[in-house]
């Protein structure tokens, strides 16, 4: 699981547990300049992934680190597709995160009152 904080200027994601192994990170930090919003969407877990470079993939189970699709790069942690936030950003490395969170209402409200 991500736990998504805002610090400053910053959206900074922590991965917990051996959730840093899978996802090869333990934490991103992102200005918040551009973060360009965050929405809850579970169903994003049944769409293609792309090729994983670092990271696992085992469906049902996990998808952790990054995965490169159309050209672009999308950090995933997610084990349970009903508890995942997909962060869309602008000018970085990743395209997107997508991350399981404890609570996603809460979480979008908090990057989007940020934003705001």
């Amino acid at each position: 699981m991500a736990l998504v904080r805002i610090e400053g200027d910053d959206l900074v994601v922590v991965i917990e547990g051996l959730n840093r192994l899978w996802a090869f990170k333990s934490s991103l930090t992102i200005p918040l300049a551009n973060v360009r919003g965050a929405t809850a969407d579970p169903g994003i877990t049944a769409e293609p992934k792309g090729i994983r470079a670092p990271g696992a993939h085992v469906p049902g189970v996990i998808t952790a680190g990054t995965f490169h699709q159309d050209g672009e790069k999308v950090f995933w942690e997610v084990k349970d597709p009903s508890k995942a936030v997909v962060v869309e950003l602008a000018d970085e490395k990743y395209a997107r995160l997508v991350l399981q969170v404890d609570d996603p209402r809460a979480t979008v409200a908090l990057v989007e009152k940020a934003l705001a």
